[in-house]
C-alpha cells in the first residue's frame, strides 16, 4: 500500500463501496467537500518505484521525522525519501479536508490507537453504552478483516461503519473520508475512529482527528511508551486499561507513566478498567471537557445544548 510503513497493496473495503487503495484515482464528495482526483499515483515510472520497494518499509528517526533507511537497488535514498514525503503529504491534504469538515460541523473526532488485545473495543463499547443518551455518537471501525468489532459497536445502538484494510496496517485520511460519506455523523457529535491494532504506523498518518488517544493494557509491558515512542509522542491522552488485573500482574504503573512522560511530557494519563468501570468517569469527564472546548463559540453549540436530554450534565 505504501513505502512509509511497508504494508502491502490490496483492496480496502469500506462498507457500502470497495476500492483498490492507492491504485486508482477517486473523485468523491463527503459532506460538502471533495477529495481531489490525483489521489492515485498516475505515472508508470513512479508506480514502478513503488512496486520495487513495496513491502520493505522505512525506518524513521525519533518521532517519524527522519529519512528513509531502506536500501533498494536502482533507487537513491533521496528518491525514496521523496516518495515517502509525497505519500504523507497527500495523506495530509485529505486529513486537512476531513479536519475542516469536522470543525464546520462541530464534530469531535478521536483517533483511538493501540496494539492488538489492549481492550480498545471493549472500552469503546462501555463508553458508547454509558454516553449514548448524553451525546450523539458515531464510530469508524478499522480492522484488516471481519466486521466483528463493528457488529459489537452497532449492538449498542450507535451507528458504525467498518473499514477493512486487507494487508494494510493502518487507516489513512482518504479511507476515513470515504467512510464519512456513508456514516454522516451528526453535527456536534463525538466520532470515535478505532484504528487498526498497531503501535507503529498509525502514528504517521493524520486522519484529521482532534486528538489521538492511546490505549495501553497493563497486560503489556510498562516499557511500551519508550519502545514505540512515535505513538505516545503523538497522543494527547493515554488510557491505561485493565487496571483491575494489576493484583495478578507484575506491572509497574509508576514506571509506565514515567516512560510515557519521558516521551511526551504533556500526555495525560488515566487509569481505567472497561470491565469494572474503574476510572471510566474520569475518561467521560475528559470527553465532556474536550467537546465543550471544541464547541466554545461554535455556531452549532446552542442547538446542541437545546437538544441535550433533560438532566444530562452540560
Amino acid at each position: 500500500m505504501c513505502t512509509v510503513c511497508g504494508c502491502g497493496a490490496g483492496e480496502t473495503r469500506v462498507e457500502g463501496h470497495e476500492h483498490h487503495h492507492h491504485d486508482h484515482p477517486h473523485d468523491h464528495h463527503h459532506h460538502g467537500h471533495e477529495h481531489s482526483q490525483d489521489h492515485a499515483h498516475n505515472h508508470s515510472h513512479e508506480h514502478h518505484e513503488h512496486s520495487i520497494i513495496r513491502g520493505l518499509g522505512t525506518q524513521h528517526q525519533h518521532y517519524g521525522q527522519g529519512p528513509a533507511r531502506a536500501h533498494v537497488a536502482g533507487l537513491s535514498q533521496s528518491r525514496m525519501v521523496q516518495i515517502e514525503q509525497d505519500i504523507l503529504g497527500k495523506n495530509n491534504q485529505y486529513a486537512q479536508q476531513n479536519r475542516r469538515w469536522f470543525a464546520e460541523q462541530g464534530v469531535l473526532a478521536l483517533n483511538l490507537v493501540s496494539s492488538p488485545g489492549s481492550g480498545k473495543t471493549s472500552l469503546l463499547v462501555r463508553t458508547l453504552t454509558d454516553l449514548k443518551e448524553e451525546f450523539a455518537l458515531a464510530v469508524i471501525e478499522g480492522d484488516q478483516e471481519t466486521a466483528n468489532d463493528a457488529d459489537r459497536i452497532r449492538a449498542t445502538g450507535v451507528p458504525a461503519i467498518q473499514i477493512n484494510t486487507g494487508k494494510g496496517c493502518h487507516l489513512d485520511a482518504h479511507m476515513v473520508g470515504h467512510a464519512l460519506e456513508s456514516l454522516k455523523p451528526e453535527p456536534t457529535s463525538i466520532l470515535f475512529i478505532e484504528n487498526v491494532g498497531n503501535l507503529v504506523c498509525p502514528a504517521a498518518f493524520d486522519l484529521g482527528e482532534a486528538n489521538k488517544v492511546a490505549i495501553l493494557s497493563v497486560t503489556e509491558g510498562e516499557d511500551k511508551p519508550i519502545k514505540y515512542p512515535d505513538m505516545f509522542h503523538a497522543a494527547k491522552l493515554l488510557l491505561l486499561n485493565k487496571v483491575d488485573l494489576l493484583p495478578y500482574l507484575q506491572f509497574d504503573v509508576a514506571k509506565c507513566i514515567e516512560y510515557a512522560r519521558r516521551v511526551n511530557p504533556d500526555i495525560q494519563v488515566l487509569q481505567v478498567s472497561a470491565t469494572t468501570g474503574q476510572g471510566m468517569n474520569q475518561w467521560y469527564q475528559w470527553l465532556r471537557m474536550t467537546q465543550q472546548m471544541r464547541l466554545l463559540g461554535h455556531p452549532l453549540a446552542s442547538a446542541a445544548t437545546q437538544t441535550r436530554p433533560t438532566g444530562v450534565q452540560a
